[in-house]
């Protein structure tokens, strides 16, 4: 038996290996739901992501406002408050202006903020606190 013998299957092998990662290369460079968005923005097949709500704030007369809310909230800086304003057939500068007297209290408390408006059913106003801001590093 030769002595090139036994380590010939594994140059065949490591061979295999190469076709077989080239070709997978270049089938995901050629793939448009692969390639990163440009200058952050949003590709046609991305979507903007929400994370579930860690808490819900609902306007009440009676009850705080949301700046006071969030003064109870543990403060992280990874949190988003976003305000989710919907009006039926009339009322859409009533929620713009609801909406936009939240985002600005909880911009105030150092929150970073998101707003929703949409067309509904019924009038509704609430705000959620979720952790799915992006983590900023100061590595280069």
């Amino acid at each position: 038996m030769s002595p090139a013998a036994p380590q010939s299957w594994q140059l065949v092998l490591a061979d295999l290996a190469l076709i077989l990662f080239l070709v997978t290369l270049s089938g995901l460079a050629n793939d448009e739901d692969a390639k990163p968005a440009v200058d952050g923005e949003l590709s046609s097949s991305q979507e903007p992501q929400f994370a579930p709500s860690q808490a819900l704030f609902r306007p009440s007369a009676a009850g705080p406002t949301l700046r006071e809310w969030l003064s109870d909230q543990p403060f992280d800086t990874r949190s988003t408050v976003t305000v989710y304003a919907q009006y039926g057939r009339e009322g859409r500068e009533a929620a713009w202006e609801a909406a936009r007297r939240l985002a600005n209290q909880a911009e105030e408390a150092g929150y970073a903020v998101r707003v929703v408006i949409a067309r509904g059913q019924e009038s509704d106003l609430h705000a959620s606190l979720a952790y799915d801001a992006p983590i900023l590093s100061n590595k280069p």
